[in-house]
């Protein structure tokens, strides 16, 4: 599947249209303004649109919220690589993971697969309201890896009228739950087959509760509780009973390297952080930084994300190129990623000598919210399983 149709929108500014001009405009516009008020949204677990609105204005038109949605339908008309670009710049500048979060799940994860999947009429309907923010849409994160979610919803087609479709279940770990306009939902049959929907917020039925893990607060998580939620025919997102091979592959290599693509950018902050703080601190009456100890510190920060970097960025280059990156190839993207995150927050940590994990400060935030990241995407025990069985060529 290719992600790219078209280049960047014209309307885009001056060298704006290559992965590192890109990276370097979201790290500007976030740093200016959705930096200095992210210690304080955290604390108070604090979803605010106007920081959306703001960033989206001084964006590439579409580049935000509709990077992968092709200029014909309003949207960015950006690569894949691009976008990990754009959404490696938003973490590094905002220094948010949960805004991040949110943002990439509307602009990838809930895009890509309506993009890839949908019928012509869901792509009008859904792609450019999208791409201009006027609707978000949400997805759970543990449904990208097929699991959790596709064992809790049933379908009924026979109460549900000719074609129609009736869903009741509960589905956490919706990001963007509260805020979104629709869902992307895979439901399982009683005969074990899946098949994925489009889930309007207006659903008779659906109620939407914020809930969420006690990371990433910045991300408006909620709950979805679908009872009797009667569905046309025309909600399914491709076909019935594809899920598992269309709809869920794709999104279990979406989440595992465009989630890594903010915390590529939280690791480069960290790194500068710590790099500042060993040039004003003082170690035996010597500017730390002439510590050889301290250097080779940095110096290991820096590889984490140069190789993190590499790897999320082949990925990437492999949507670009005609299809998904392979399984190995995404899993250890994310697995390596997800462990370089701990090496540096670890060693800001030490470096930056910040003591309370509870404090506003990025490494504390960053240090709750990693345990969080090193799980979800399921896991490495998943992504270990996914690089172990290519390995021996057994998938």
């Amino acid at each position: 599947m290719v992600l790219s149709h078209s280049p960047v929108d014209p309307g885009a500014a001056p060298g704006d249209a290559t992965g590192p001009s890109l990276r370097r405009l979201a790290l500007d516009v976030a740093s200016r303004i959705a930096q200095p008020t992210a210690a304080d949204r955290d604390h108070n677990s604090r979803w605010d649109a106007h920081i959306l609105a703001e960033l989206t204005r001084a964006l590439p038109t579409a580049a935000l919220t509709g990077p992968l949605v092709p200029t014909v339908l309003g949207g960015g008309g950006l690569s894949a690589t691009e976008t990990l670009a754009l959404l490696e710049g938003l973490g590094q500048g905002a220094r948010d993971p949960g805004l991040a979060l949110a943002l990439g799940v509307h602009a990838v994860l809930a895009t890509a697969p309506l993009r890839a999947f949908g019928s012509p009429r869901q792509r009008e309907r859904y792609l450019p309201r999208m791409a201009d923010g006027t609707w978000m849409g949400a997805v759970s994160l543990s449904q990208t890896q097929g699991t959790a979610v596709v064992q809790t919803v049933r379908v009924r087609p026979e109460t549900a009228g000719p074609g129609g479709w009736v869903l009741t279940g509960e589905i956490d770990l919706v990001a963007a739950a509260p805020v979104a306009h629709h869902y992307l939902v895979i439901a399982e049959h009683t005969d074990g087959a899946r098949t994925a929907f489009l889930l309007d917020r207006s659903t008779p039925g659906l109620l939407i509760n914020a809930a969420g893990p006690a990371a990433l607060r910045t991300c408006p998580w909620g709950r979805l509780t679908l009872d009797n939620c009667l569905l046309p025919a025309d909600a399914v997102l491709g076909t019935v009973g594809g899920a598992v091979d269309e709809v869920e592959p794709l999104l279990a290599a979406l989440d595992w390297v465009f989630t890594s693509a903010p915390w590529l950018g939280v690791m480069r902050a960290l790194t500068h952080d710590a790099g500042e703080a060993a040039h004003q601190q003082r170690l035996f009456g010597q500017p730390r930084i002439h510590s050889q100890t301290t250097r080779f510190v940095l110096a290991d920060m820096a590889t984490q994300c140069e190789l993190a970097s590499g790897l999320l960025y082949r990925a990437a280059a492999e949507f670009d190129a005609g299809g998904r990156p392979s399984r190995q190839n995404a899993a250890a993207a994310r697995l390596f990623t997800a462990a370089a995150v701990r090496v540096c927050v670890d060693s800001a940590a030490r470096l930056s000598g910040v003591l309370a994990l509870n404090s506003d400060d990025l490494i504390a935030r960053a240090h709750r919210d990693a345990l969080f990241f090193t799980e979800s995407g399921g896991g490495p025990e998943v992504q270990r399983s996914v690089i172990a069985a290519a390995a021996l060529g057994l998938g």
